[in-house]
């Protein structure tokens, strides 16, 4: 029974007594794992595009850029950075005082190495009088990872990645923010002009604002550009109910109801919100120094070249059956098209009348369209490609997660666990339908493809609800694309010992 100061705190968020019911619900109930006919690869849902055919794709790309068309490059950046610090916090909390994993062992081995070095050396000096060797010389490695993590230092504990320090260069050191800058100059650009979208935390913002500010007429200058950058945060709408064990809702100590953000499926809505054509997505730890970048530019544009053609084909046909002006084999055609281009098998057409064929042909091509790169699998987590059933009845490309997978059928853990790619978050998207109208992108959501995790809040058990992912089931009904790309395009930091490797030096 909702109380007079549950509907208060409903009203405020924007969310719905019908959401909150539908929510509980979800927990009650679950949520279904899909069923899949099998894991995509090359042949079977993967393009692997030829060198001639890259160079084709990369002339397309650069042919509609030139156009004038209105591309965005969106970065979600809202994610803390603590969980790349995990080693070190448990270091902190240790009962030994000198580096003793090999984990530890290597961070002070190389720290000389991170480009943090100066930053925090400079830490050091102010709160602890010497700098970091001195202090490493005296045995006090705990004072600078104090002095890296805390507040009165770098406070890299609690801030975003897209804030720290990855790269070095001679003059400075960059954050993934500013390689996300100067990517979008490389290949989300034009005609001078280049619009990139963060989504941040509300705490974080103005960090990010001010740190925009101070480097933007650097990179305008040595790319010759004009930025237009552009943040948004997670809409409190968009949060979900906690519950208890027992299904009903999980109420604070003040006894409000506790929400928790619904996860990055919530994006959908900023998505929908850009007044874009073409949207690159691609997440904020995955950049490189400017020496490894010309694989990313290039495949970046392979895939905006393969998504600008198919979009091209899907829109001519479009216009041939608003217009009446087809023929049967013109049918076959886009038939054909929809089987092996965009790889949705449709079963049943034979026994549907010619306007229903039509109307439902339409219906399939009249959808957002999304060309995602796929790697080679190496055993890093992701979402993995797959041909999925959807509800009705077609088999369609999907980027599916393990939570989405019934660990209790033997052939589907085969098929995810022998899969020859996945997806690392690598995405081309295309959020305007052929006359020129935004996408009502959440129209294209399916609800059936969230899922529950527990977690706890001052020591008491609570089920959290997690909205369908922004690239999992938030774009289930879109017509997708998965193009091979090089694992050089995938250069992930999910611990600080990341930064050492070579593609980060």
């Amino acid at each position: 029974m909702l109380t007079p100061e549950d509907k208060l705190q409903l009203a405020e968020k924007g969310i719905s007594e019908a959401q909150l019911e539908s929510q509980l619900h979800d927990f009650v109930q679950g949520f279904p794992y899909l069923r899949l006919r099998a894991a995509a690869a090359v042949g079977n849902g993967i393009l692997a595009p030829t060198d001639d055919e890259c160079r084709q794709y990369v002339e397309a790309w650069q042919s509609y850029k030139n156009a004038g068309h209105h591309i965005t490059k969106f970065v979600p950046a809202s994610g803390a950075a603590s969980r790349m610090f995990k080693n070190m916090f448990e270091f902190l909390s240790a009962p030994y005082d000198t580096p003793t994993t090999d984990f530890e062992k290597t961070y002070f081995d190389r720290i000389h190495d991170f480009a943090f070095y100066e930053a925090l050396d400079d830490a050091c000096h102010v709160n602890e009088g010497m700098g970091i060797d001195a202090l490493i010389s005296e045995g006090r490695y705990k004072a600078v990872v104090a002095n890296m993590l805390g507040e009165d230092g770098l406070n890299y504990g609690q801030l975003p990645k897209g804030l720290l320090q990855f790269h070095s260069y001679q003059d400075a050191a960059r954050t993934p923010l500013e390689e996300h800058l100067v990517e979008a100059a490389l290949y989300a650009s034009s005609q001078g002009e280049a619009d990139v979208h963060f989504t941040v935390s509300t705490e974080h913002r103005e960090l990010f604002e001010q740190l925009v500010e101070s480097v933007l007429p650097e990179y305008e200058a040595k790319y010759g550009i004009k930025y237009h950058v552009s943040f948004s945060e997670q809409k409190p709408s968009t949060d979900t109910v906690a519950a208890n064990m027992d299904n009903t809702p999980f109420r604070n100590e003040d006894g409000s109801l506790l929400f928790r953000p619904g996860g990055h499926g919530a994006l959908i809505q900023n998505l929908a919100d850009l007044d874009s054509e073409v949207v690159f997505i691609k997440n904020i730890d995955n950049v490189v120094p400017d020496r490894l970048k010309d694989d990313t530019v290039t495949y970046k544009q392979v895939l905006a070249g393969v998504l600008v053609s198919m979009q091209q084909q899907a829109f001519a046909y479009m216009h041939k059956l608003d217009k009446g002006d087809y023929t049967h084999d013109d049918i076959l055609d886009i038939i054909h098209f929809l089987r092996h281009d965009i790889h949705t098998d449709m079963p049943g057409l034979k026994e549907m009348t010619d306007i229903d064929l039509v109307d439902y042909l339409h219906k399939k091509l009249n959808r957002p369209m999304r060309v995602c790169g796929v790697v080679k699998n190496v055993g890093e987590p992701g979402g993995g490609p797959f041909l999925a059933y959807n509800a009705d009845g077609s088999v369609s490309l999907q980027i599916l997660e393990s939570s989405q997978i019934d660990t209790k059928n033997e052939e589907y853990v085969k098929m995810f666990n022998e899969g020859t790619h996945f997806n690392p978050v690598d995405l081309v998207c295309a959020i305007r339908d052929y006359k020129g109208h935004k996408f009502d992108l959440p129209k294209y959501v399916d609800p059936a493809t969230g899922f529950i995790s527990h977690k706890s809040k001052n020591g008491r058990e609570l089920k959290a609800l997690e909205l369908p992912g922004l690239w999992n089931g938030a774009m289930s009904d879109w017509n997708t694309i998965f193009v091979e790309v090089p694992l050089s395009t995938f250069n992930p930091v999910k611990t600080v010992n990341d930064l050492l490797r070579e593609q980060h030096q």
